[in-house]
């Protein structure tokens, strides 16, 4: 399967994180891509792969509440960027996602997320 634009990659990434689906996931994400951001008062700077392990386990739409929406996205020849809202992730938690993606042999990938959490307590783990 091949992200033929940008936003397929990021609509990947959505149907992924919603329901843990690891096989989105790794189609949507470079295998180097890393993650980086602050979850409450902590750092969560991790390898994608680690990403897609702690989703696959506990998946954004726990409750059927959970949104992810498309502000922009920005395309320049073979790179481009993504902005994502997410509400009610895990049940209560928001974030804004700032996707880098770059054009590789044909096939769009998220090659880096940073996330900013906006709002909303995390779930003990």
């Amino acid at each position: 399967m091949t992200n033929t634009s940008p936003s397929s990659a990021i609509e990947l990434y959505i149907q992924g994180v919603a329901t843990g689906n690891a096989e989105a996931l790794n189609t949507a994400f470079h295998p180097d891509a890393r993650m980086f951001g602050t979850l409450g008062d902590q750092r969560v700077d991790i390898p994608i792969q680690d990403m897609i392990g702690m989703i696959s386990e506990q998946p954004a739409d726990v409750d059927g509440q959970f949104s992810a929406s498309i502000k922009k996205i920005d395309e320049f020849g073979d790179i481009a960027t993504a902005i994502v809202e997410e509400e009610n992730f895990w049940g209560s938690v928001s974030f804004t996602d700032v996707f880098s993606l770059a054009k590789i042999d044909s096939n769009w990938l998220i090659v880096n997320k940073a996330f900013t959490h906006t709002g909303g307590t995390p779930p003990a783990h």
